[in-house]
């Protein structure tokens, strides 16, 4: 199966982010990622969705959750035409004698050390998930504490506006 980011604008209401991972669940569709926000539009948020699915059952999805109330406007975002970033901290065994090794390392991918004690570091990373995944592999040997990793964050390239359009359907 391959890997989908969609975009979804719905309404900032209680229980629509239920809704809306409920759906995926029924179908039995592994999300992978999942980051939600507001958006420039007040009383709208963003919800970027990583999942696993066929081109078929996808867009059996895509329709259902277009059926939901506070659901505005669904964009599937493709690699090669979106900016997709992923998050992640990463506390690593660090003691005197590794704490420079690691502190390269991170370097090497432009990462930050964001907190320094005298057995670990903690380091931060924002790219692709490729590059996160090469960072982690860098990492492992020095010994992985501990990884927490937010949604992929997703928008698409050039001047064309999500929000735009939507608003348009909404006044429409």
């Amino acid at each position: 199966m391959a890997k989908h980011t969609l975009s979804v604008l719905v309404e900032d209401v209680p229980g629509v982010l239920t809704r809306v991972a409920s759906l995926f669940a029924r179908r039995a569709f592994n999300i992978h990622s999942l980051a939600v926000g507001p958006t420039e539009i007040e009383g709208i948020s963003r919800m970027t969705v990583v999942v696993d699915a066929e081109g078929d059952s996808l867009e059996q999805v895509t329709k259902q959750l277009n059926k939901l109330i506070n659901v505005i406007k669904i964009v599937e975002l493709l690699p090669d035409t979106s900016v997709q970033r992923d998050h992640i901290m990463v506390k690593v065994r660090a003691d005197a004698a590794t704490r420079l090794q690691v502190t390269q390392a991170a370097e090497l991918f432009r990462a930050s050390v964001i907190d320094v004690s005298t057995d670990s570091l903690v380091i931060e990373a924002t790219g692709n998930a490729a590059k996160i995944e090469a960072l982690l592999a860098v990492l492992e040997p020095f010994g992985i504490r501990e990884i927490v990793q937010a949604g992929t964050l997703a928008v698409g390239r050039g001047a064309k506006s999500m929000s735009d359009r939507a608003l348009k359907s909404l006044s429409a």
